[in-house]
C-alpha cells in the first residue's frame, strides 16, 4: 500500500458467501476516514486496489482467497485487438456522449438489461432507488456515457472522472443487440480518456474463474494488482 495510506482507519465486514465464486466466502475492508472521501483521495486508494459502492470505498480482504486483483489499462499504450477494431466499425453507426444525468428512459433500459441477465444477482427485480443508492457518489464527478443507435438509447456506461484517470463503474445496455455494448462502452471509454489526456482507465476487478468478467483481459495494455504490485 502507498506510504499515503499507511494510516488511514480500516473496518472490516463479516465474511458471507462471495458474490462471484459461490463455494468461496468473502469479505471487505472499508475506508472510514472522512478525509478519503473525495476525488483526490480516492483516485489514490483505485491506485491501491480499492473500489466504491455508492458512498462507500471498499476492498477485497478475504481470509482464504486472493482470486480479485483490480485491473486498469494505460490510456496511451492502449491498442485495440482486431475483435475490438471490428466492433468498433460494426458501430459505426453508433454515437456515444457523456451527460450529468441519465435521460429519463434510463430505468426502462436498465430493467430489460436486468430482467435479461441478471435475474439471479442481488440487483433483482430492479428498482429505482437501489441503482441511485449503489450508483451516485456525494463526492465525485459521476458521468453517464450514453451510446445511441440513431437516436435510440442502447446503453449506459456509468463513469468516475478524476484527475488523471477514469473508472467505469456499471454498464446497462439493451440485451437483444448481438454486438457487445459492454466491451463498446470500455472502448469508448478509452477514446474519452485519450481525448482528455487521462493516464489509466479502471476496470474493477478482474477474477479469472469469474467467465463473465474475462473481457476485461482483452483490453491491452491492462495492468493486475497483485501482492499490491502493478503487474503487465
Amino acid at each position: 500500500m502507498s506510504s499515503d495510506l499507511q494510516q488511514i482507519r480500516i473496518g472490516l465486514t463479516d465474511s458471507h458467501q462471495c458474490s462471484y465464486l459461490a463455494e468461496r466466502q468473502e469479505r471487505v475492508a472499508v475506508a472510514l476516514d472522512p478525509a478519503m472521501h473525495c476525488g483526490s483521495s480516492y483516485e489514490i486508494l483505485l491506485a491501491n486496489g480499492f473500489r466504491r459502492s455508492g458512498d462507500t470505498i471498499y476492498k477485497p480482504h478475504c481470509d482464504s482467497c486472493s482470486a480479485c486483483h483490480a485491473l486498469r489499462v494505460s490510456v496511451p499504450d492502449f491498442q485495440q485487438s482486431k475483435s475490438q477494431k471490428r466492433l468498433f466499425n460494426k458501430a459505426n453507426a453508433f454515437d456515444w456522449q457523456l451527460k450529468l444525468e441519465m435521460d429519463d428512459n434510463w430505468f426502462e433500459l436498465y430493467s430489460r438489461y436486468i430482467e435479461a441477465r441478471h435475474r439471479a444477482g442481488s440487483m433483482y427485480p430492479p428498482k429505482k432507488n437501489e441503482f441511485a443508492a449503489f450508483s451516485t457518489c456525494a463526492w465525485l464527478n459521476t458521468q453517464y456515457l450514453h451510446i445511441y443507435d440513431r437516436g435510440k438509447l442502447i446503453a449506459v456506461a456509468v463513469t468516475d472522472i478524476l484527475s488523471n484517470s477514469a473508472s467505469a463503474f456499471y454498464t446497462f445496455f439493451d440485451p437483444d443487440y448481438e454486438i457487445s455494448l459492454g466491451t463498446l462502452g470500455v472502448l469508448y471509454q478509452l477514446e474519452y480518456c485519450r481525448q482528455q489526456g487521462k493516464q489509466w482507465l479502471y476496470l474493477g476487478y478482474q477474477i479469472d474463474e469469474c467467465p463473465a468478467m474475462n473481457y476485461k483481459v482483452r483490453f491491452q495494455r491492462h495492468q493486475r494488482l497483485v501482492n499490491q504490485r502493478w503487474q503487465g
